[in-house]
């Protein structure tokens, strides 16, 4: 992970570009991940932990029917998340994550390692679902920053 977030800082710094991160089932672990790099404070601007419902809807305005409609953990809110964050901070890149880290919590529609990350960068934006098997809260919290890190390595070249 460290040599991953290495090359983002100095990909980001070598780019000029800024990043900003929505962060709920890692719990702010992407975001320490890359500010424990030295010299990431040139590129990161914010960091978000939106862990509940309320925060989602009321920091970065996800619409409470998406919630309602979808559920916390959905395409349609990650989505939103992503959106509303590159809104908030104006970072050229914007990563959003939300998901199920257990062990407790999932259901058979939405199991436990499901996990939805969403990245905007101009005006491309996606987002990827994930399913990780590891049942192990912080094995599900390492393997979800870890694609993360993979996917901005990969939107920020």
């Amino acid at each position: 992970m460290m040599n991953l977030s290495k090359k983002i800082v100095k990909l980001l710094i070598k780019k000029k570009n800024r990043i900003s991160f929505a962060e709920s089932c890692t719990g702010g672990l992407l975001s320490s991940v890359i500010t424990s790099i030295s010299g990431s404070s040139k590129v990161f601007t914010l960091g978000l932990v939106t862990y509940s419902n309320s925060s989602k809807i009321n920091v970065l305005k996800v619409p409470k029917k998406i919630i309602t409609k979808h559920g916390a953990v959905s395409y349609e809110t990650c989505l939103s998340m992503v959106k509303n964050l590159n809104r908030i901070s104006k970072t050229n890149i914007s990563v959003s994550i939300t998901g199920i880290a257990g062990p407790k919590g999932g259901t058979k529609q939405k199991p436990v390692g499901l996990v939805f990350i969403g990245i905007k960068k101009g005006n491309k934006t996606f987002v990827k679902k994930y399913l990780f098997k590891n049942k192990k809260r912080s094995l599900i919290q390492k393997a979800t920053v870890n694609k993360a890190l993979n996917l901005i390595l990969n939107f920020a070249k």
